[in-house]
């Protein structure tokens, strides 16, 4: 594979922070340009920073002097140092589906965290692990921009990526309802406990718009590329509370689900076993080796001790049992930075780079 070279749009936030530290030394991405908002703009990264680095590495040597350029204003002078760029920036949703259809319109394709273009119908939402086939529809999308290599690609909601993997390989018993209570870290929020001290010793009960992300976000997945757009599946149904914790990292989630054919919890355990996609297949440099983790102890996973499973990667379940109202219940974890944001981002990078649609 060759290398590319790439900019992280939105590098100065927590997700464009973990952007920086999982790229440092990656083997095929190499970051050329930073870029943020005006007021940013003219300094070193280094300076921009200073004390606001959240990340428990250093801020990588290779990106310090680089002079942050803005992320709108200098557009024409970003794509022309780059193959791609990643992007999370902190504005308005209509800014920044205007942001990332102009860059992609500079023929610079844009791999998204952000939640603005998740629901536009012919942008690709991949985990790559369970729905690699939706990356055709941006054949669509490039007629709809006018464009030849540009588009946009989004990742899912971070707290989807602890439940959505472990029900997806269950397709076959027909996953009918799911009932989802999401417990999930403050990084999610941008936070750290310096910063969030109203969390300690504390939950809040709400999460704007989470919950509705976390019912609708699974059928995008779930759906098929006809006509040009994702048509989302009709099911399984979704029904999802998400609460605040005082977790520095980590997303996780309590699942009860009913199925049409009920399965017996050895054929459930089968399948997250067995159960690799097409990162695996690949061997993207940032995919898990064993994407789900079940652990047969009852007081895991825990956040603290499975979070960083295979990079922060894997997916970790447990407490499958059956349910006196639905089928089953288990409890699932995922790191909601690296698999649910950046690292999330940068292994569907990996498999569009693979599969030719960055060239």
């Amino acid at each position: 594979m060759r290398n590319y070279n790439v900019g992280i749009i939105g590098a100065t936030g927590m997700v464009g922070q973990r952007f920086a530290s999982l790229l440092e030394n990656h083997p095929w991405f190499n970051v050329k340009v930073l870029a943020a908002s005006p007021r940013s703009a003219g300094k070193k990264y280094i300076d921009v920073i200073g004390n606001r680095w959240a990340m428990q590495t250093p801020i990588p040597e290779s990106l310090k002097d680089i002079v942050v350029l803005d992320a709108a204003a200098d557009i024409e002078k970003i794509v022309a140092q780059v193959d791609f760029v990643f992007c999370a920036v902190d504005m308005k949703k209509d800014e920044i589906k205007k942001l990332e259809e102009d860059y992609a319109k500079h023929e610079c394709p844009v791999i998204s965290n952000n939640s603005a273009n998740r629901f536009t119908d012919d942008v690709p939402m991949i985990i790559p692990e369970i729905n690699p086939e939706h990356a055709k529809v941006i054949e669509a999308q490039r007629k709809r921009l006018g464009t030849k290599r540009g588009f946009v690609a989004v990742k899912s909601n971070c707290s989807l990526q602890s439940y959505v993997p472990a029900l997806f390989p269950l397709n076959e018993f027909g996953v009918d309802k799911v009932l989802v209570c999401t417990y999930q870290a403050i990084s999610g929020a941008g936070k750290t406990f310096e910063t969030f001290p109203e969390i300690i010793d504390n939950v809040i009960p709400y999460i704007g718009g989470e919950e509705e992300k976390s019912e609708l976000e699974p059928l995008k997945i779930w759906g098929k590329v006809e006509d040009g757009v994702i048509k989302n599946a009709q099911k399984p149904s979704f029904t999802a509370q998400c609460l605040r914790v005082p977790v520095s990292d980590g997303h996780m989630a309590a699942v009860f689900v009913r199925f049409d054919k009920k399965p017996t919890k050895d054929e459930i355990l089968k399948k997250w076993t067995e159960f690799s996609g097409r990162a695996q297949e690949l061997n993207l440099p940032s995919a898990p080796k064993q994407f789900i983790n079940y652990f047969v102890e009852d007081n895991l996973p825990q956040t603290k001790l499975q979070r960083g499973l295979e990079g922060g990667m894997a997916i970790s379940v447990g407490r499958l049992r059956e349910d006196s109202q639905y089928d089953y219940k288990f409890v699932c974890l995922s790191h909601n930075t690296l698999r649910g944001a950046a690292g999330g981002a940068v292994l569907m990078a990996e498999l569009l780079c693979a599969e030719g649609y960055i060239d």
